[in-house]
C-alpha cells in the first residue's frame, strides 16, 4: 500500500518462505467474518493473495482485491489463475491505492493484514477515511495494528526458511531497528547450493508505531469506532448503523 516499487524484490521470495504461515494466521484470524459476510468483502493491501485466497474460500460473497504494487499485483493474480472460474468470478482486483479506488458502500467486511504498519501517518489517516466510505453502515474492519512504540533496542534478527528449490536452499534473514522515529526492517534474501551463495538480495519497509489511543482517534475522526476484535493480536472498528 506504500510506493508502487515496494516488493519487488520480495515478490519473487514472499510465497516460498511466508505463504504457509500467513495462511494459517490468516485463516485464524479472518475465516469467521468472511463467512458471515452478506454484502462483500475487502481486502486492503491484497499482497500475493493469501489473505484474498482465505476470504473466497470462507465466504460466498464478491471480494475487491486492492494491490497497487505490481510485482504483488503479479503473484495475486498468478493465485487467482489456480482458484478455479467460479472463486475467480467473485474477484475484482484494483490495482490503485485504496484512497483512489473510489470504493463508497460496497462491502460489509473490510480487512487489513499486515498493512497499516506499513502506512506513513498521513497514508494512514487517509485510507480509514477511504474503508469508512467503502464500509456500507454496520460494516466491520479488522486490522492488526502497528507496534504501539518504538523498541529502545534492535530487535533480534528472525530467520524465514530454509526452503529447498531443487539443489538450493532460499532463505531470509529479517532485522528490525529504531531509525528516525520509525521501524526499519530490513529483509536479506539468499539463495544457496551447497556451501555457495549463488545469489544475496535486500529489500527495507518502514514500520510507523502508533499507540492503540491515536489510532482510536484516528478511526473516530473517520467515522469508524472501536469494538471488541475476536482475536487478541487484531483491532477492529465498525462504521455505525444508520
Amino acid at each position: 500500500m506504500g510506493d508502487t516499487d515496494d516488493y519487488a524484490v520480495s515478490a519473487e521470495f514472499y510465497d516460498l518462505l511466508q505463504a504457509e504461515s500467513d495462511r494459517r494466521l490468516a485463516e485464524r484470524r479472518f475465516a469467521d467474518a468472511a463467512d458471515r459476510a452478506r454484502r462483500s468483502i475487502l481486502d486492503v493491501g491484497a499482497g500475493t493473495g493469501i489473505v484474498t485466497e482465505v476470504l473466497l474460500r470462507a465466504s460466498r460473497v464478491p471480494v475487491h482485491a486492492v494491490e497497487p504494487a505490481p510485482a504483488m499485483r503479479a503473484a495475486l493474480l498468478s493465485r487467482l489463475a489456480h482458484l478455479g472460474a467460479d472463486r475467480r468470478a467473485r474477484v475484482t482486483v484494483h490495482p490503485e491505492p485504496l484512497e483512489a479506488a473510489g470504493l463508497s458502500g460496497i462491502a460489509d467486511l473490510a480487512v487489513a493484514s499486515n498493512v497499516i504498519a506499513c502506512l506513513d501517518p498521513a497514508t494512514r489517516r487517509a485510507t480509514w477515511k477511504a474503508i469508512a466510505a467503502a464500509l456500507v453502515p454496520g460494516g466491520l474492519l479488522l486490522f492488526d495494528p502497528p507496534p504501539g512504540r518504538l523498541p529502545a533496542e534492535p530487535e533480534p534478527a528472525v530467520r524465514l526458511g530454509p526452503v529447498r528449490v531443487g539443489p538450493d536452499l532460499y532463505s531470509a534473514e529479517v532485522t528490525r531497528r529504531p531509525h528516525r522515529g520509525v521501524l526499519r526492517t530490513v529483509f536479506v534474501y539468499r539463495v544457496q547450493r551447497e556451501d555457495e551463495v549463488l545469489r544475496e538480495e535486500r529489500e527495507t519497509f518502514q514500520v510507523w508505531p502508533a499507540p492503540a489511543e491515536l489510532i482510536a482517534e484516528e478511526l473516530d475522526a473517520a467515522g469508524l469506532h472501536l469494538v471488541t476484535a475476536p482475536n487478541a493480536d487484531l483491532m477492529a472498528a465498525r462504521r455505525p448503523a444508520a
